[in-house]
């Protein structure tokens, strides 16, 4: 069983069965994969090789989520850089798990490791077509600071500010 805790943040919340792990630089390929598989599935517009995941683990703080031993998520925290002191927090939830509080024990962690690395501002970014991912931003306090489309994108993105 894994807890998180109350904290600063008023997030409680048990789920049996449920394993949250570190994928780094030095992680074993087929976690670099399920990372790939959460992120390609749930922002099909950015498909990303395992060459771009495994800079991003280099670069940002990622976590995946297993239930049961079952892939159900993943998570980012870009850290804060230069002197803005604002980091992106991002929890990703598979369709079939959601509303099952995964996405708030990801994203309890990720804001506490930004706050960690020494953030003062936490920002997320959202596909506008993950209508469950915006919501759950918004639910969670966010508002949104800016729409816009990537070169060669149909789909607008959405950067949220938590206020």
């Amino acid at each position: 069983m894994w807890l998180t805790s109350c904290g600063a943040y008023g997030f409680a919340a048990a789920v049996t069965g449920l394993h949250i792990r570190r994928v780094d630089g030095a992680a074993p390929v087929q976690d670099l994969r399920d990372w790939q598989h959460v992120h390609n599935t749930i922002i099909p517009t950015h498909v990303l090789s395992l060459d771009d995941v495994r800079g991003r683990a280099g670069r940002n703080h990622l976590e995946l989520a297993y239930l049961d031993g079952v892939l159900v998520g993943n998570s980012t925290v870009r850290p804060p850089e230069d002197d803005t002191a604002t980091a992106t927090v991002i929890a990703r939830v598979l369709d079939g798990h959601r509303r099952q509080g995964l996405g708030e024990q990801l994203y309890a962690r990720g804001l506490e490791r930004a706050r960690e690395l020494g953030a003062r501002v936490i920002e997320t970014v959202v596909l506008e077509s993950n209508t469950d991912g915006l919501r759950f931003a918004l639910k969670h306090g966010f508002v949104e600071i800016e729409r816009y489309l990537l070169e060669g994108d149909s789909i607008p993105w959405i950067d949220l500010r938590l206020a």
